[in-house]
């Protein structure tokens, strides 16, 4: 008989029992075993209980394994092992010796194996694989290794994708419904050679980052060095000024807002370049190219990645006030007008007061929006969104608050665009620099906007296609008439 037909009849009548007082079935919660009491074991076990299902705990010590969750049992390993058909592994490969010893009990079970290892090609096969060669009558099933312990204690698994991997289809069918049922997301994987690619992922560090990463460093770094040589370079050669202490802090609040702002704009241009292909292309059937699905499949991290600068801007423009060259320019200001007996008069147009406060009033505005994007995008802020509300937040709150760091932007270069000390060494600031793609994005934005535009991209997105068969046919009898 095979392992799969031996599971299968295992499985089978545990998952009905017959009432001792009646002749109607009454169903019983089916009953699964955990090999480990560690953290994740335990966590693991709190979220199969509340998710309807028994669970027994195997263990070298059941008098003395520290505290289980409420409802669980806990039994030697044999006796755990006889009293479910599925079983998780949560112990690290290290201690699999035990398994060999019981294999007896474990034909015919199906066995998960969680573990991982603390870097990759530290074993010659992967853990999933080396555990079917100890207990050849089981099957063994790689899988859920991607959940930690804090997100299984804590229940942050709604739409979590997990991945499978496994010789037996039914094993993997059984454990595809038990982790449908905790409310994940399955991806079958194939066969158990894929194991060890399953088991590398949770060794990878900030997968889904590094391209952000990439580009706000590179930008970072641009931009550092070209402000770094037009306001301090530029002092000491042409005017013999030393001004490097604005480095640390002048310099770096100019990086900060410039890369933030080209990071939230680079959220929504492939969005813009999607639509245009899309219009260009007359149907929405065909696949983008790589780097734009690429592009695309990240936005999320640059848009985390704008915020945080963002954040840094904030701070540094709070702290400006106690620094020593400002204290010392606003003091000295004071005792030269009381020297020399007059005051400065103010600007009784207002073109300065009402530059100034505009410009805080939108910079205020667009960091509020910038952090209310950056709740939404957190799945347990997300969760509770419908899908029409998220998309709200997302897209026309999202080009609202880059419509408005825009013009924070613009509004902070004011009138000196037209001065010519404004270009040092003939180059622009580097807020004019910055102001270039979210401008560009904006006006391709307006430009799908327009009805004619957004009429046709609509019936695009909902199926329509420019050469359908039928309107081909059409046309070619239009033009023989």
């Amino acid at each position: 008989m095979t392992v799969e037909s031996n599971m299968y009849e295992e499985v089978k009548p545990q998952s009905m029992s017959t009432c001792a007082l009646g002749a109607a079935a009454v169903p019983v919660p089916e009953q699964l075993c955990i090999f480990g009491t560690g953290d994740l074991g335990r966590s693991l076990g709190l979220r199969l209980l509340q998710s309807g299902y028994r669970v027994v705990y195997g263990s070298r010590r059941p008098n003395s394994c520290g505290p289980l969750p409420e409802g669980a049992q806990v039994m030697s390993h044999a006796a755990a092992a006889r009293s479910a058909s599925l079983i998780f592994i949560c112990v690290h490969r290290e201690h699999y010796g035990f398994l060999q010893t019981m294999a007896p009990n474990l034909d015919g079970k199906v066995l998960v194996d969680l573990s991982n290892n603390l870097k990759k090609g530290v074993y010659p096969e992967a853990n999933a694989a080396y555990l079917q060669s100890l207990v050849p009558g089981a099957a063994v099933v790689k899988g859920l290794n991607t959940l930690s312990a804090w997100a299984l204690q804590n229940g942050l698994l709604a739409g979590k994708q997990v991945y499978l991997c496994g010789n037996s289809a039914e094993a993997k069918q059984a454990v595809a419904e038990m982790a449908t049922k905790m409310g994940l997301t399955v991806l079958d994987r194939g066969s158990l050679s894929s194991a060890r690619e399953l088991e590398d992922f949770p060794l990878r560090l900030f997968q889904e980052w590094r391209l952000p990463l990439r580009v706000a460093l590179g930008l970072i770094a641009f931009f550092f060095f070209y402000l770094l040589i037009r306001d301090v370079i530029y002092e000491a050669l042409e005017k013999g000024n030393d001004i490097s202490f604005r480095i640390m802090i002048s310099l770096a609040n100019k990086v900060f807002p410039i890369v933030s702002l080209i990071m939230l704009s680079l959220c929504y241009l492939p969005g813009v370049i999607a639509a245009f292909l899309q219009l260009y292309r007359g149907t929405k059937y065909r696949r983008f190219p790589d780097w734009l699905d690429r592009w695309m499949l990240c936005r999320k991290q640059m848009g985390l990645v704008a915020l945080g600068l963002a954040f840094l801007h904030a701070i540094y423009t709070f702290i400006i006030p106690i620094r020593y060259a400002v204290r010392h320019k606003l003091i000295s200001r004071v005792v030269d007008e009381m020297k020399n007996n007059k005051t400065t008069p103010f600007d009784f147009d207002n073109t300065e007061a009402w530059g100034t406060d505009s410009f805080l009033v939108l910079g205020i505005l667009g960091f509020f929006l910038y952090v209310l994007l950056g709740l939404t995008s957190l799945p347990s802020v997300g969760g509770t969104l419908s899908w029409r509300e998220f998309s709200f937040i997302q897209s026309k709150l999202g080009h609202l608050t880059l419509f408005i760091c825009t013009s924070h932007g613009y509004i902070y270069g004011w009138n000196k665009f037209l001065r010519p000390s404004t270009y040092k060494w003939y180059t622009p600031p580097g807020y004019m620099l910055c102001l270039i793609v979210p401008s560009v994005v904006l006006v391709l934005k307006f430009l799908v906007l327009l009805p004619c535009v957004d009429r046709t991209l609509t019936r695009i997105r909902q199926g329509w296609e420019r050469n359908q068969p039928g309107e081909e046919m059409a046309m070619t009898k239009a033009t023989n008439l």
